[in-house]
C-alpha cells in the first residue's frame, strides 16, 4: 500500500498537476480495490469546480478499471447519479472520479425515513432496468453457469472453510437439488440491467438526484428480481417481511407500467422474489466467509447470521427446499430461533 500511494500522488502531482491537497482513505469494499479522498487546500480543484474527489486504486493484476468506466457511462447516459470519471491510467489501475459524498444509506436508515429512502432507490432502479431491458448486448448474461459458480462459494467457503464440515452423500444431493430450484427460477424471470450489489452500503444519501450509486462494475444483463432483494433483503439492514413485500409488489406494479414485465400474478413474482433472494444470501454468506479465511477481513462474519436467516426463511416456507431448510437449521440451529422457526 505505501507504494501504491506513492504512485498515487505521482500521478496526481506530476501528471494531473493538482495542487496541494491532503489524502485520506474514503472507503475499501471486498475487492482488491481501495478509495482515497482527495481535498484541495484552496477552495477548489481548478478546472474541476470541487474541493474533494475520489481517486480508485485498483491493482492492474488485481481488477480491471475498464468495465468501471464503461458501466458508469451508461449509467449516466439513463440519468442516474454515479461518478463520473475525470481521469484515467488504466495501466497503474488508478482513477480519478468524482465524489458522491460519504453517506451511505446504511449510516441514516431508519423506520421513519426508510419509506423515502427506499422510493428514491426503487425509482433509481426503475431507471436502470428499463434501460437494461432495451441493450442487453452490452452486458455479460447472468447465466446458470454463473449462478451456480456462485452458489458453489457457499459450499467451499462456508460449509467446508468456515465450518470445516465434510458433506455427506446425502447432504450433497440435497444441496444440489436446492441448488437446481434456485437456478431454475431464476432463469424464468424476465431480464434486465443488473447493478449486481445494490443495497445500502452501495448507496448514497446525495441531496441532488438521490441516491449516488456505487460498486456497478460488475453489472450483468440478469433477473428482474435480484437487485429489488439485494436492497430490499439488504445483507446489512433488515426490515419486517409484511413491508418488504410491500415494497416489492409496488415496484412491480411500476415494472409493468414501465412494460418491462407483462402477465406476472404477484404469488409468482414473490417466489421469484424469495428464491433470487435465496441464491444472492447463500453466495453472500460463502463470500462473507471467504473474506475472513482468504482475504483476513473478519469483520463481514458479524452480517452471516441476519443473511443466512432470510435463506431460512424461505426455505421454510417452500415445498421445494424444505431439504435446504432442515440442514441449515441443523448445522446452524440458533438461527432457526432468529428466522422465526
Amino acid at each position: 500500500m505505501p507504494q501504491r500511494l506513492t504512485q498515487i500522488n505521482d500521478w496526481l502531482q506530476n501528471q494531473l498537476n493538482l495542487p496541494d491537497y491532503t489524502i485520506a482513505p474514503a472507503s475499501s469494499d471486498a475487492s482488491f480495490r481501495r478509495y482515497f479522498r482527495i481535498t484541495a487546500k484552496d477552495k477548489v480543484f481548478a478546472g474541476y469546480e470541487t474541493r474533494t474527489l475520489i481517486v480508485m486504486d485498483a491493482p492492474p493484476f488485481k481488477e480491471d478499471t475498464r468495465p468501471y468506466i464503461r458501466i458508469a457511462k451508461l449509467m449516466a447516459g439513463v440519468g442516474l447519479n454515479v461518478p463520473r470519471v475525470l481521469e484515467e491510467n488504466s495501466g497503474l489501475g488508478f482513477l480519478l472520479l468524482s465524489d458522491l459524498g460519504s453517506t451511505q444509506y446504511l449510516t441514516v436508515l431508519n423506520a421513519g425515513n426508510a419509506g423515502r429512502l427506499y422510493n428514491d432507490a426503487l425509482e433509481a432502479l426503475l431507471k436502470l432496468q428499463s434501460h437494461g431491458a432495451r441493450e442487453p448486448a452490452q452486458l455479460p448474461a447472468y447465466d446458470r453457469a454463473l449462478l451456480q459458480r456462485e452458489l458453489e462459494i457457499f459450499r467451499e467457503w462456508y460449509l467446508q472453510q468456515h465450518l470445516g464440515l465434510r458433506l455427506s452423500r446425502e447432504q450433497e444431493n440435497l444441496i444440489n437439488d436446492a441448488f437446481a430450484v434456485l437456478i431454475d427460477a431464476a432463469l424464468e424471470q424476465p431480464v434486465v440491467f443488473v447493478h449486481r450489489d445494490y443495497h445500502s452500503r452501495n448507496l448514497m444519501r446525495t441531496d441532488n438526484n438521490n441516491p449516488g450509486i456505487l460498486d456497478f462494475q460488475d453489472a450483468v444483463i440478469g433477473p428482474v428480481t435480484y437487485d429489488l432483494v439485494s436492497l430490499l433483503k439488504d445483507c446489512y439492514i433488515a426490515w419486517p417481511r409484511e413491508r418488504v413485500e410491500s415494497w416489492a409488489l409496488q415496484h412491480k406494479a411500476k415494472l409493468e407500467n414501465a412494460g418491462v414485465i407483462m402477465g406476472v400474478s404477484e404469488q409468482r413474482f414473490l417466489r421469484w422474489f424469495d428464491l433470487m433472494g435465496a441464491q444472492r444470501h447463500l453466495k453472500a454468506t460463502g463470500i462473507f466467509a471467504r473474506l475472513d479465511q482468504r482475504d483476513g477481513k473478519p469483520d463481514y462474519l458479524k452480517d452471516i447470521p441476519r443473511t443466512l436467516s432470510y435463506v431460512i426463511d424461505v426455505s421454510g416456507r417452500y415445498d421445494e427446499l424444505q431439504g435446504l431448510n432442515q440442514f441449515l437449521i441443523s448445522i446452524v440451529p440458533s438461527l432457526a430461533t432468529r428466522s422465526g422457526k
